[in-house]
């Protein structure tokens, strides 16, 4: 049986320490003290290694970009349907033309 103890690590009930793992809150502070202090010191502090650190930072980051990519594709989905539905409008009005024009005497 697992328990979350001290910073996040699981600890077996005989007290075999297993893979750490940390919240997603804990990630975020550890992130934002690093900016404040530096990786090295707060990798020191919070007994950690400094790759750990690095691969959330490079994770936040990855994470980061994708948002910013996904906000651009709903941009372009949003104006690619508005062009659409500005065609689909025109193409209408050019059949009905059409129609009127065919039924037209010469």
């Amino acid at each position: 049986m697992k328990k979350i103890g001290v910073k996040g690590k699981a600890v077996r009930a005989a007290g075999v320490q297993t893979r750490n793992q940390y919240t997603t809150e804990f990630k975020a502070s550890a992130l934002a003290r690093c900016i404040r202090v530096g990786v090295s010191v707060t990798a020191r502090d919070l007994d950690l290694h400094e790759s750990m650190l690095y691969a959330w930072r490079k994770k936040a980051e990855l994470s980061v970009s994708m948002s910013e990519s996904e906000r651009v594709q709903s941009a372009e989905i949003a104006r690619l349907k508005r062009t659409v539905s500005a065609l689909e409008e025109e193409n209408s009005f050019l059949k009905k033309a059409a129609a009127y024009f065919a039924k037209v005497p010469k």
